[in-house]
């Protein structure tokens, strides 16, 4: 696409390619940036979601999160799907099953796009019922553009299993009310809830990685919000709390 070549002076200004050092980062650099991908990351500069990105604020193996800048000066986070090493096996069970998406393709690409509609779909219903997690700004293809989660200075907020936990009691009570109000208003369960998943900014939770999050006739939504429940069981008993799982259940479900 010519776009992209006559493009270099603004794709310099948004990749962090020039970065890349290692063999593997070169690697997983090339997994991350193929071709589409700079074609959406330039869409999305020419609207101004994205004017500089800088390093990863965290990497994994179906995604890399950037921290960046939009044209006004303000951080943001953008969450790239890799095509190449995502689980479409996966990702096809947690879609067709969700009557908001009929996907019914074995195209990775169309499947990895669905995906990420699905997280900006679910981290906006979350919203709209009152549970902090990042305000999803845009999605496009393979990339999503959100609100970035940190202090002034640009520093991203740490993930709960790394953070200093002031009043464990009181977290743990936040976090199964924002469990009990995606359940019970937002019509959704996360799927993969764990302190992996949870900032902390100011003692407060921020729940992140929604993408896999179904709703209550998806028929998986049972099962995964058992596994929710049973994650943050064994993150607080961790910290001190020792609550059971009936106990956060009844909670969750009998409201």
């Amino acid at each position: 696409m010519s776009k992209i070549s006559k493009a270099d002076e603004e794709l310099r200004k948004i990749l962090s390619e020039k970065r890349i050092k290692s063999d593997a980062d070169r690697r997983v650099g090339s997994e991350v940036f193929d071709k589409k991908t700079l074609e959406t990351l330039y869409t999305l500069a020419n609207h101004g979601y994205i004017h500089i990105l800088n390093g990863a604020i965290s990497t994994g193996k179906e995604a890399n999160v950037f921290k960046g800048l939009d044209e006004n000066g303000n951080f943001v986070a953008v969450k790239i799907y890799r095509i190449t090493t995502s689980d479409f096996k996966k990702m096809q069970n947690y879609i067709q099953g969700d009557p908001r998406f009929k996907v019914r393709t074995t195209n990775k690409r169309q499947i990895v796009n669905a995906w990420v509609n699905k997280e900006f779909r679910n981290l906006k219903r979350a919203r709209e019922h009152g549970v902090r997690v990042p305000r999803p700004i845009v999605a496009k293809n393979n990339i999503l553009v959100m609100e970035f989660i940190g202090d002034e200075e640009g520093n991203p907020a740490s993930i709960m299993k790394d953070a200093y936990i002031s009043d464990p009691d009181k977290l743990l009570t936040t976090l199964v009310n924002y469990v009990k109000i995606l359940y019970n208003d937002a019509k959704l369960v996360h799927g993969d809830l764990s302190n992996y998943n949870i900032l902390i900014k100011d003692d407060e939770p921020v729940i992140i990685d929604i993408s896999q999050g179904v709703v209550l006739d998806h028929p998986f939504s049972l099962e995964l919000l058992n596994r929710d429940i049973l994650n943050l069981t064994l993150a607080f008993k961790k910290l001190g709390v020792h609550i059971s799982e009936d106990e956060i259940k009844s909670e969750i479900m009998d409201s």
